[in-house]
This record gives structure tokens, C-alpha cells and sequence, in this order.
């Protein structure tokens, strides 16, 4: 099991993912997710989190505030160390190209999963026929990008 962060400045979306399934998934105000994650211990779970990248360019206050919050997620957790995935190397693992954008990835998430549920989109489901990611919805698409690309590196598979 792995809980995969993606951060933002207020709230941050998160997932559980088992390798199978998506376990659990939202977006969370991140003073809530910390305390979470400092609750967390009632399964032997992994934590990845969403890392900030520089590029050269300017960034603004959004990018610091996010980085404090990565920081005290990473301080709060009381399992292993967690591991910090960057989101070139999301769109890289999943795409194949550091270029991809967000629809890319939510694509390419969506494809790897068998169309198990209900609805247009069997993979995600319905109430009544769930897919493997029902419920997975906003932040928590890229989450679950950083939960899979964690999860592969480390079955040697990235």
C-alpha cells in the first residue's frame, strides 16, 4: 500500500493505492492531512509525495507556501522515510514524454486499469458498478500518477 500526495498551497489531494485498486482518495485542506498523516498507523504504508522541480523560471509565493507544506508532511510521517517524486518524472513513467499534460496523464492512468465498472468509463465506474478508480477525482488524479510511478521504481519497473 502507498499514499501518494500531490501538494498545494491550502489543500492537497491524496490517494491509497494497493497496487491493484485505488483504496481510498480526495483532496483534503492540508493542516486535516497533516493531521492524518500523523495518525497514520494502521497499515504498513508507504508515503510518496509530489516534489517541486526548478526550471530556471521565476516562481511565486504558491510554490514556497507548497514547499513548507511538503516539508511538514514529509516531518510528520511516522513510517519510513518518504519518497519524493517529481512530476517530470510522472509524466515521463506514465507518457513517455516530459511534455505530457494533465489530460495525458489522467489518460494514460485510466489505460493501464481494466474496464471493470460500469458507465462510460468502465476503469473509473459507477456508484453501483465501481471500477478499480472510483472515486478518484480533481487533485487526486495526479496523486495517483506519483502513487503508481513510486510504486513501479520500486519493483524495478520504472
Amino acid at each position: 500500500m502507498i499514499l501518494a500526495i500531490d501538494p498545494g498551497t491550502s489543500q492537497s489531494g491524496w490517494c491509497v493505492y494497493d497496487g491493484q485498486r485505488v483504496a481510498d482518495s480526495g483532496v483534503t485542506p492540508n493542516a486535516e492531512l497533516l493531521t492524518m498523516l500523523q495518525a497514520e498507523q494502521a497499515e504498513p504504508l508507504r508515503l510518496a509525495v509530489e516534489m517541486i522541480a526548478s526550471y530556471g523560471m521565476p516562481v511565486g509565493r504558491e510554490i514556497f507556501e507548497t514547499c513548507v507544506w511538503i516539508g511538514r508532511f514529509v516531518q510528520a510521517w511516522p513510517g519510513q522515510p518518504a519518497e519524493l517524486v517529481y512530476r517530470k518524472d510522472v509524466k515521463l513513467h506514465l507518457c513517455g514524454t516530459p511534455r505530457a499534460k494533465d489530460a495525458n496523464v489522467r489518460q494514460a492512468l485510466i489505460d493501464m486499469f481494466p474496464a471493470a465498472g460500469g458507465g462510460k468509463t468502465p476503469q473509473i465506474g459507477t456508484k453501483a458498478q465501481p471500477g478499480p478508480l472510483f472515486g478518484v477525482s480533481s487533485h487526486a488524479w495526479p496523486a495517483l500518477g506519483v502513487a503508481v510511478t513510486a510504486l513501479h521504481r520500486s519493483r524495478g519497473a520504472a
